[in-house]
């Protein structure tokens, strides 16, 4: 029995799956067309940036904190202490500010566009929606989309300041370095590619976590219970593409050596 329960959900989750695949490229064609409520966009613009803000960068701060604890004591080791700011500055713009951003919009902002998409649909607003001629995709959909399109590549920039303002702070106060070492080694190592790099993640995956959330929404079956079992399914399965598109942008986008020699350093 529990073999049989256990298949159809990974059924279930595999046909909801599709059902992102075929509504992202709904919202492409609308976008084309210029199909865009402003002042709701400007509505969820406000709930996933600002109101987002501060456990953004508290999360930031105490990431850039952690990570030059764990490197600077081994680096010091080894007398690569000028090393600490460049390998923090290269850590977070290529990977920790852009996925910790998205983790912390995917549980936050991911899980309230299904919870209140999905009560629309159990409770039959959607229909009535219809029944007036207006299409969720261009009043619910669209405007989720592009206000997680626009602010994550923001949010990620300032957890990137404030991850290296957490680490400075660590590393001047705790291991005795430099202000000006710290920062010239992570001027050396950075290169725009890297900003380039962290705004096209932030915005694949403000994407993928605006169009999952709404899918899982407008997907709810089964009343209360099932507004709650979409929430959490949203966030999980946000989470598990973000981790594995991660993957290959980071494989496109970083291929081959590193740019940085040690007579730039």
């Amino acid at each position: 029995m529990s073999e049989t329960i256990s298949k159809s959900s990974l059924g279930t989750w595999g046909q909801r799956l599709l059902t992102a695949i075929f509504l992202g490229g709904q919202v492409i064609v609308h976008l084309l067309k210029g199909k865009i409520h402003r002042r709701n966009t400007l509505e969820q613009m406000a709930i996933v940036g600002p109101d987002s803000l501060f456990i953004a960068l508290l999360t930031a701060v105490f990431v850039g904190a952690v990570f030059t604890i764990q490197v600077a004591r081994e680096f010091i080791t080894f007398g690569a202490g000028n090393f600490v700011g460049g390998v923090l500055a290269v850590a977070l713009t290529r990977e920790l500010a852009p996925v910790l951003t998205a983790v912390v919009l995917a549980g936050r902002v991911g899980s309230a566009f299904a919870a209140e998409i999905g009560t629309m649909r159990v409770t039959e607003q959607i229909d009535a929606m219809l029944m007036l001629k207006t299409d969720p995709i261009d009043y619910l959909v669209i405007p989720r989309v592009l206000a997680c399109l626009f602010m994550m590549p923001i949010l990620t920039l300032l957890s990137l300041v404030t991850g290296m303002l957490g680490g400075l702070v660590i590393a001047t106060n705790i291991y005795n370095l430099s202000d000006t070492q710290f920062l010239d080694s992570a001027r050396n190592f950075l290169g725009s590619w890297d900003i380039i790099s962290a705004i096209i993640k932030a915005c694949c995956f403000g994407v993928l976590i605006a169009v999952i959330g709404c899918n899982w929404g407008l997907t709810t079956t089964g009343g209360a219970k099932g507004v709650g079992q979409s929430t959490t399914t949203a966030v999980v399965t946000a989470l598990l593409i973000i981790f594995i598109s991660n993957f290959f942008l980071s494989w496109l986008m970083f291929q081959g050596t590193g740019s940085v020699s040690l007579q730039e350093l």
